[in-house]
């Protein structure tokens, strides 16, 4: 008969909080007393990897020992402000500057693995005690990793969606011509949310500028959609009860049909075929009266010479 063999399993030792507090210590110290050493290997790494590109060398000294110290004092204390605010204050700096997202998570990914190789070095006699100090470290590596990765993702997104903003006012431009008169040219496809959009600045504006007469001028609109049509007219409502009249120019035929079609109420809005004949109508609306005035007629004079 075969005899089993009757593995018996090894009691793996669950590290108490004193000693994990001890291991933890050990390790802050640790990276401490090689600072120096461990801060030029990583600077060495990120310049061969072409990661400090654009940065002076007093730039390179000062960032790299903040963030040394703070992966530290991160370990240290298990809190994680110092490194909220730090990685705020890059991500802000980086993108200002133009840093690239490979620039910025690089540089914290090459620390991660310069600390990392470092305590390999120490406890590579030691294998259950490299697998404790990593159980300790990476946890710490990986939060500040991601803490800084979000900085920089909020960062960019809050710029994307300001440079959004931006085209978004100059794509609808509300332009005053004089008192009491405004012109807003609208170009390009409108949606739903640009048309609400649209709506709000044409009614600040009216307010902050005491506006009487907008001349509405939508030349440069493709299409038109019964939404887009329902909008048009929200415009004009709104723009009454502000006290100011609205002038649409510029309807092309295939969205003259499509009003029709779509049975939007054509009484509520004062159309006119172009924007010279809106601007008219806004001045008779205003009270201005066109005077033309003929040009005079030059008389060519010859200029004698005196002998």
């Amino acid at each position: 008969m075969k005899k089993r063999r009757i593995m018996k399993k090894e009691k793996i030792s669950q590290p108490t909080p004193e000693s994990e507090a001890a291991l933890r210590q050990e390790l802050v110290e640790h990276f401490r007393e090689k600072r120096e050493i461990l801060r030029q290997q990583w600077v060495q790494h990120m310049t061969a990897k072409g990661l400090l590109a654009g940065l002076t060398q007093e730039e390179i000294e000062t960032e790299s020992i903040t963030i040394y110290d703070t992966v530290i004092v991160c370990l240290e204390t298990g809190e994680y402000e110092d490194a909220q605010t730090y990685a705020a204050r890059m991500a802000e700096r980086g993108v200002l500057r133009g840093m690239t997202t490979e620039q910025i998570i690089g540089g914290l990914l090459t620390l991660r693995d310069v600390y990392g190789r470092s305590l390999f070095e120490r406890y590579q006699q030691d294998m259950e005690g490299l697998s404790a100090a990593l159980d300790i470290y990476e946890p710490v590596a990986n939060k500040i990793l991601s803490i800084v990765a979000l900085s920089f993702i909020e960062e960019r997104e809050k710029i994307v969606s300001q440079q959004q903003e931006a085209i978004k006012e100059l794509s609808t431009p509300v332009l005053q011509v004089r008192d009491q008169l405004l012109i807003l040219p609208i170009i390009g496809v409108i949606d739903t949310h640009r048309a609400r959009q649209l709506t709000e600045q044409l009614l600040r504006t009216i307010r902050a500028k005491r506006a009487k007469v907008v001349v509405m001028d939508i030349t440069g609109v493709p299409a038109v959609d019964s939404k887009i049509a329902g909008h048009l007219v929200q415009t004009v409502d709104a723009s009454k009860l502000m006290g100011a009249t609205v002038v649409v120019t510029g309807i092309s035929p295939e969205i003259a049909q499509t009003l029709v079609t779509l049975g939007v109420d054509i009484a509520k809005m004062n159309t006119v075929g172009d924007l010279q004949g809106g601007i008219e109508e806004a001045d008779q609306l205003l009270g201005y009266k066109t005077i033309r005035i003929e040009p005079e007629t030059s008389l060519n004079h010859q200029e004698k010479k005196v002998q």
